[in-house]
């Protein structure tokens, strides 16, 4: 069974080579865990659910290709010790905050940015893919890797981290 790791200030996991850290990102499986997940996100060292994980199992799924750290959505129940509120990590020099965007009630990058401070904001809750510069800041929401909704199709990010500098792809769940 899938328990949330504590951290050890080193993003969590073995780097895949000194110089790029790969980081998958997911969100809004809502109880989904899509044979493609595994090649879509093969590489990289840990993955960030940004919520809405929906059943336990998806992130046993999940540990089955990398370390994984999620963050609590609307749709989960608060009372699943697994889940964060939230996730403030740094890897590579980067600083990284996960949260599911809901406690924004309407998320968007601009509003996310007044809010947090970090080099890289990962969300979710809209299940809308985006990667968006703002000023310093990335901010990405990888889509919904779940059960496709509002005619959009299912998707995650991979971040990379090289030379304490961020950049995201969106990766098509097809």
């Amino acid at each position: 069974m899938y328990q949330q790791p504590q951290s050890d200030g080193s993003g969590g996991g073995v780097a895949t080579s000194p110089e790029v850290r790969v980081i998958g990102l997911v969100s809004d499986t809502h109880g989904l865990a899509r044979p493609q997940l595994g090649r879509a996100l093969a590489g990289v060292e840990l993955i960030l659910h940004a919520g809405d994980v929906g059943h336990p199992r998806v992130l046993d799924e999940l540990l089955a290709i990398a370390p994984v750290r999620a963050v609590l959505g609307n749709v989960d129940d608060p009372r699943n010790p697994a889940l964060a509120s939230l996730l403030e990590l740094e890897v590579g020099g980067v600083t990284i905050h996960v949260s599911h965007g809901h406690e924004l009630g309407a998320p968007t990058p601009v509003r996310l940015v007044e809010r947090y401070d970090a080099d890289v904001i990962v969300y979710g809750h809209t299940h809308r893919p985006l990667v968006e510069r703002i000023g310093r800041q990335l901010v990405i929401n990888p889509g919904a890797a779940g059960p496709a909704r509002f005619h959009l199709v299912p998707s995650v990010a991979r971040l990379l981290v090289r030379n304490g500098l961020a950049e995201a792809e969106l990766v098509a769940l097809v």
